[in-house]
């Protein structure tokens, strides 16, 4: 079976026929995997039992996360204790929102017990990741060609989407203000956008899908 149907991620008269030639043991695992977001599901006391590669990727980093014997851990003590609390209150059925820091990093996390109709099942409790920034959407390199933008206005718009204002955007590149504001009306002209909050705004709401280069993470 499935191992987020196991899980408790998803009710078991949703499932996929094993027996269907288009189907797999794996399917939603694989699903899972292109998510944008970290994902991981765990016990009641935070044993993993599924992690999506964006996940994988920051466990693998030591900066905010840690695996320790095959549960989750923060990488501080005072975080671990939030996190640690948090995982109680959604074996009580509470969900949170908490931060975890290190490495230069704070990462948002929203702690949300599973409730499957299962009785049988373990306490299921997943962790969802907040993307760390907006343009590392997979989407991003295909909005940008869809709209025809240049590879400099590309780069500005990715720098937009991180908060910077038109100043700080002409420092980091070492241009001119004058250029900059060029590269913008540009975007919004390119992409039917009354300004830069629309234009960041449909950056922001892309479909949720992980770049490609985390493909290779296992």
């Amino acid at each position: 079976m499935n191992n987020l149907l196991t899980a408790g991620f998803l009710d078991a008269s949703l499932s996929v026929d094993a027996n269907r030639p288009d189907s797999g043991p794996d399917v939603l695992s694989l699903l899972v995997d292109v998510l944008g977001h970290g994902v991981i599901v765990v016990g009641e006391h935070g044993r993993i039992i599924h992690a999506n590669r964006v996940a994988r990727t920051e466990l693998s980093r030591h900066r905010v996360l840690d695996r320790l014997d095959g549960e989750i851990h923060a990488v501080t003590s005072a975080d671990s204790r939030t996190l640690q609390q948090a995982l109680s209150m959604a074996v009580a059925g509470k969900r949170s929102l908490i931060n975890v820091s290190g490495g230069g990093l704070t990462l948002a996390l929203a702690v949300v017990p599973l409730k499957p109709d299962a009785e049988a099942w373990d306490v299921r409790i997943a962790l969802f990741f907040a993307r760390a920034e907006v343009c590392e959407s997979g989407m991003f390199g295909f909005f940008a060609r869809s709209y025809g933008l240049t590879q400099a206005e590309e780069q500005v718009l990715a720098i937009l989407c991180r908060g910077l204002s038109t100043p700080e955007i002409a420092i980091q590149l070492k241009v001119a203000v004058s250029t900059v504001r060029s590269h913008v009306r540009s975007l919004c002209a390119k992409t039917g956008s009354s300004g830069v909050r629309e234009l960041v705004n449909r950056v922001a709401v892309l479909p949720p899908v992980a770049p490609v280069h985390l493909a290779q993470i296992h």
